[in-house]
């Protein structure tokens, strides 16, 4: 009979691990939105994840552990919102990219502030990078086709300056902007520079 409770042991053992897991990383990024990582304490992740310092670090090893798994949250989270079709409109484009600012917006910034003190965070703001690029490319790569190569890239760099984070970051959190006012004006920006009407 002991034999037949252990895997199912196992598996609750498993279960309750990833739970506690999940709730950890969950406190962690929580943290994450109002706090430096040099002021955050594996006691307070703990306490908020309601379990111990030695949990956390059976789990993370420590708080680069923890912070690998928040980037993995983070990418994983930035993937459905961004990965919408290359032919859908500037504004249900945009829509989607404000839409992930708007979930993680926050925490990128304060780890773009923090990048040069956390080498953790390095690949993940470089693939971010890479990434808003391509997007940017993809988006609005039609209107660049009668342009020549300087001047192509001229206008990708434009392209991701008026749908870069700092720049939502400057019209939601500087200038107080609602969301729909923010779409409004990076539409108005996108239109002007390739010449669409959406």
């Amino acid at each position: 009979m002991s034999v037949a409770k252990r895997p199912y042991r196992q598996t609750a053992r498993a279960a309750a691990a990833e739970t506690l897991r999940q709730r950890v990383v969950a406190s962690f990024n929580h943290l994450l939105l109002s706090r430096w990582i040099d002021e955050i304490t594996l006691d307070e992740v703990a306490a908020s994840a309601g379990t111990t310092r030695q949990s956390v670090i059976r789990l993370f090893g420590g708080k680069d552990g923890l912070l690998e798994a928040v980037i993995e949250l983070v990418r994983a989270e930035a993937v459905p919102r961004t990965s919408t079709p290359a032919d859908v409109s500037v504004r249900a484009a945009l829509q989607t990219l404000i839409a992930h600012y708007e979930a993680v917006g926050d925490m990128v910034v304060r780890f773009l502030a923090q990048e040069e003190r956390h080498a953790a965070l390095r690949p993940l703001l470089a693939h971010g990078r890479r990434e808003h690029r391509t997007w940017v490319a993809e988006r609005f790569g039609s209107t660049q086709n009668c342009l020549n190569k300087l001047e192509r890239e001229r206008q990708i760099t434009r392209l991701i300056v008026a749908t870069d984070i700092y720049t939502w970051k400057l019209l939601r959190r500087d200038l107080g902007k609602s969301q729909d006012e923010v779409l409004y004006l990076m539409v108005g920006i996108i239109n002007k520079e390739t010449g669409e009407v959406t």
